[in-house]
């Protein structure tokens, strides 16, 4: 966790970066303090770690010189480093409560790499409770912030079930209405597809970490099948998500 400890579980760090001969910098934030879910980031997912799926993917896409693990938690540390991730340093607790936004964790993440002497360019967020996490994702995405430039921030979305614009609020008693009344009778085929943010990853200039622009305003996508766009924050959620984990490894057939 400080320079000294993480000096003696180097050896995992440096097996994966030999690996993964990429430029860019891979930062998972994983504080221990969760409350839906006690432990999420390290509680056992289909047998394995929740956090060992994120680390897992940085891998094997073979992008990052380094997959770093910001936590303020020795277990998720030890976990995180067993798994072939790195833990150079601490993350502050003023940077670990329950109300901290992604974009400073990770802006704080790019410049203890710096002081490290590990510069890059690219810089990608990936959040460590994302078991359908694919490493062509990653790979896509990257692809897609090289070609518009690298200006924005580019990251996964899926499509929402049904058109948002139809959207119905219900009152106490029962009584429901449209949100936007203009679209009541408009044909769902008529209407423009809406989607939501997939919440697995985000890539992004290091320089737009570092001056906190805001991801949503200054982003691009790429589009996930909705299966893979899974949010697990309650425990019905990680029983779904197993489920879901269960029957898309079955053989076409059963």
């Amino acid at each position: 966790m400080d320079r000294a400890l993480s000096g003696s579980r180097r050896s995992k760090g440096v097996i994966m970066s030999e690996v993964s001969r990429g430029s860019a910098l891979a930062v998972i934030p994983a504080r221990g303090g969760s409350k839906r879910i006690l432990r999420k980031n390290v509680r056992l997912f289909a047998g394995r770690p929740m956090i060992a799926y994120a680390i897992a993917a940085a891998r094997e896409s073979a992008l990052f010189s380094h997959i770093v693990v910001t936590t303020d938690d020795p277990e998720i540390a030890e976990i995180a480093v067993a798994e072939g991730a790195e833990v150079p340093f601490v993350r502050p607790a003023e940077l670990a409560d329950d109300f901290t936004p992604t974009v400073p964790v990770i802006k704080h993440a790019v410049v203890a790499c710096q002081e490290l002497g590990w510069h890059a360019s690219r810089v990608c967020c990936i959040y460590p409770g994302v078991p359908f996490i694919q490493s062509d994702d990653l790979r896509e995405a990257l692809a897609l912030l090289d070609a518009s430039g690298g200006d924005d921030y580019v990251f996964p979305v899926a499509h929402f079930a049904s058109p948002i614009q139809r959207a119905l609020r219900r009152g106490p008693g029962g009584e429901v209405g449209p949100f936007d009344p203009q679209y009541a009778a408009t044909r769902t085929q008529d209407l423009e597809p809406a989607y939501f943010d997939a919440g697995q990853f985000y890539w992004g200039a290091a320089e737009n970490w570092l001056a906190e622009k805001n991801i949503h305003a200054n982003g691009r996508a790429i589009v996930l099948p909705s299966w893979r766009a899974v949010d697990i924050d309650t425990p019905e959620d990680w029983e779904r998500a197993e489920a879901l984990w269960r029957a898309s490894r079955l053989p076409v057939g059963e």
